[in-house]
């Protein structure tokens, strides 16, 4: 009976190590893929900027590949992030991404941003920070879109309504330049959705940088 006990303890001992483990890659050690993705991302999205062909336009941008910058002066310097085309598992992974089919940046509209808040480099974890009048900084191509939070709000997952042209207002006819962006709510829980609504702002020419 002694030695039942002992190997049950151990196996207990074993399995909550191994438990251990996973969770710690999965906070931690996905961070890597992400982090590599996102060089590799932003390395591709300079070279595109830097070509002189006049024509390429964040509308042709491919379901994985990298759309645009973005940046949230609240969340530090550190804050940056390649935005990807695509809302799927595998283009999560990669950063933030951009829901297909709603407006581009700078376009009248929604243009809806999704982020991981745990896992995968967690670009949107401290996405609750944010507060009325804070700055979303969209680069692309041509041009930098500044954006002011305007509300957040706490939903049920069911609720697609936030990603309409018109968030919550499916029906109406946009006539302003929006952005939302989206992550899980709380953290470590896929329970609830928290949503940051914001609104376009100004539109200058981007700086560009050294061989973009």
């Amino acid at each position: 009976m002694r030695l039942l006990i002992r190997s049950l303890g151990e196996l207990c001992i074993t399995a909550g190590l191994i438990m251990l483990l996973f969770v710690a890659y999965e906070l931690w050690g996905t961070g890597a893929y992400t982090q590599a993705q996102q060089h590799k991302l932003g390395d591709e999205l300079t070279r595109s900027w830097a070509t002189s062909a006049g024509n390429v336009t964040t509308e042709r941008v491919r379901l994985g590949h990298g759309l645009a910058l973005i940046r949230i002066p609240r969340l530090g310097k550190g804050f940056h992030y390649v935005v990807i085309e695509g809302v799927s598992i595998a283009d999560l992974r990669k950063g933030p991404g951009h829901y297909p089919g709603t407006a581009m940046p700078g376009q009248i509209g929604n243009f809806v941003v999704s982020g991981h808040r745990t896992t995968y480099l967690a670009p949107f974890n401290k996405l609750g920070e944010l507060r009325g009048g804070d700055k979303i900084l969209i680069d692309t191509r041509a041009n930098q879109y500044v954006y002011k939070v305007t509300s957040t709000k706490v939903v049920q997952p069911s609720d697609v309504s936030v990603a309409a042209p018109v968030p919550e207002h499916p029906k109406a006819n946009p006539t302003k330049r929006l952005i939302t962006l989206t992550t899980c709510n709380p953290k470590y829980s896929a329970a609830q959705r928290l949503i940051i609504f914001g609104q376009l702002i100004s539109t200058t020419p981007r700086v560009k940088e050294a061989g973009t």
